[in-house]
């Protein structure tokens, strides 16, 4: 079942190839069969989220599936069914979300976004090392395209290299450190690999390829320098698939590879990563603060949130590691939702990024003014939201092995609450702006988008065990690799 949730929309991929978009009708024909696949794939990883047992430990629905030169091996466990439900999920919410914003060749656009499903679920699911290499730079290639064509601003080419050029540039160093593990023990089989104790010398070395690559994926300062401009310049679909999903790319492999296979040089190098983190948090979160394009706004928040995330995975602690996990869940749901908010509700009303052209939408867009309330709380950690479960148990995590790195961290919570106060009073507060034209409140189709993220956001943050049972089994496994 775990193959043929991956297959499912790499084969959707493939059956609209040949189809036509050169009309209206037809071109709707094509986002009807895409959202249609896309919802099937969502329905297979809750099947496969409903099989999964969180109480065992392990790798379980364990599957290899027969490649070109080899076997793959498939399996889940707590800390990858949880991004494989959240890809499936964000998949036809950010298919709906584009539904009227994309108006040119329309069939390779639907078609680049079952790619880049189809390569996530397997970035999540692969249990070999250089399958996982694989899966995680093909999915740069239709991200490239999304940003390249269907970006909404002059400078999307270049936004689209910077996006290609750092992560290429920075996984190739994760490809040296595959090539000289593989060189040290004879496998690139990651269950095999998490039983191999190495030699410190080597773990270290290995540790720093790994780690520029990941930083550039994360991303963290300063590395950083693609992620606003790809997001200012993504169309909307492609910004919400970076936020939502490719950002947890990072994650993810620290807690596959770098603390389970690398245990002695991650205790080595951690206080060099809180620092790196900690100055991350505080240079985003005071560079938010300056920005007037409400895109950019939510990029340069999403890389503070994503370095509160590397102060727990650092942490060293069952609570960090747990908090980091279900922090980057969080944020693969508010983010999202605060870009369609501003870069679909507002922009495709007003066509204008700039913060300054807004004021006073409370008076002709209450629900969308509500809406963005609750997602602008989720955003600076309010208490009942996710974010404010994972930041407290990350900054917690933090405090017990760092009391300098967990104050320093926690300045981020004051800083995120300046700027996402700032943001939703200048939008939503005062008088209607004279020169602001009368528009509609959120449409159906955009409340059917908004609502499972904000549902979802306040149901987790209120009911947290609903996650935690497979996450905490899952870390426990890896803080047993790390201690």
């Amino acid at each position: 079942m775990l193959a043929i949730t991956i297959l499912v929309p790499l084969m959707g991929a493939l059956v609209l190839l040949p189809l036509k978009d050169h009309t209206a009708k037809l071109a709707e024909q094509v986002k009807l069969v895409s959202l249609s696949v896309s919802l099937v794939t969502c329905g297979l990883c809750f099947y496969l989220w409903l099989q999964y047992d969180p109480c065992t430990p392990g790798f379980q629905l364990v599957y290899y599936a027969p490649v070109g030169f080899g076997t793959a091996q498939l399996g889940l466990d707590g800390l990858s069914v949880y991004y494989v439900l959240l890809t499936g999920l964000l998949t036809p919410i950010c298919l709906l979300a584009s539904w009227s914003n994309v108006s040119h060749s329309v069939r390779l656009f639907n078609v680049f976004q079952l790619l880049t499903c189809g390569l996530l679920l397997a970035v999540f699911s692969l249990l070999d090392l250089l399958m996982f290499y694989v899966s995680f730079e093909a999915v740069l290639i239709p991200l490239f395209f999304t940003v390249g064509i269907w970006g909404g601003s002059p400078t999307r080419v270049r936004s689209a290299m910077l996006l290609f050029l750092y992560t290429l540039g920075g996984s190739l160093f994760m490809l040296l450190a595959i090539v000289g593990l593989y060189a040290s023990t004879g496998t690139t089989d990651l269950a095999i690999l998490h039983t191999i104790s190495l030699d410190p010398a080597v773990q270290r070395v290995l540790w720093v390829c790994f780690a520029i690559a990941l930083a550039i994926k994360t991303p963290l300062v300063p590395v950083h320098v693609w992620l606003p401009r790809a997001h200012a310049d993504a169309p909307l679909a492609g910004s919400m698939v970076l936020a939502g999903t490719v950002l947890k790319l990072a994650t993810y492999g620290v807690l596959r590879v770098m603390l389970p296979i690398l245990p002695d040089a991650c205790n080595y190098y951690g206080p060099l990563v809180q620092t790196v983190a900690v100055v991350s948090l505080v240079y985003s979160s005071l560079a938010t603060l300056r920005q007037s394009d409400f895109k950019a706004l939510v990029a340069y928040s999403s890389v503070s949130h994503m370095a509160v995330v590397v102060l727990g995975l650092f942490s060293n602690s069952m609570v960090g590691i747990t908090g980091a996990v279900f922090l980057s869940l969080a944020h693969g749901l508010v983010s999202p939702a605060l870009f369609m908010l501003v870069g679909g509700v507002l922009y495709d009303r007003y066509h204008s990024r700039s913060i300054r052209y807004y004021r006073g939408l409370a008076s002709v867009m209450p629900l969308f003014s509500l809406v963005f309330f609750l997602m602008t709380c989720a955003n600076m950690g309010v208490p009942l939201s996710m974010n404010w479960v994972g930041e407290f148990l990350c900054l917690s995590g933090v405090l017990g092995q760092s009391v300098v790195a967990g104050v320093l961290g926690s300045t981020g919570i004051v800083l995120s609450a300046c700027y996402s106060i700032w943001l939703f009073g200048r939008l939503v507060a005062g008088s209607y702006g004279p020169h602001l034209a009368y528009t509609v409140d959120l449409t159906r189709r955009e409340l059917a988008v908004l609502l499972p993220l904000v549902l979802l956001t306040l149901l987790l943050g209120v009911v947290p065990a609903i996650l935690m049972d497979g996450i905490e089994a899952a870390v426990t496994s890896v803080l047993y690799t790390v201690s």
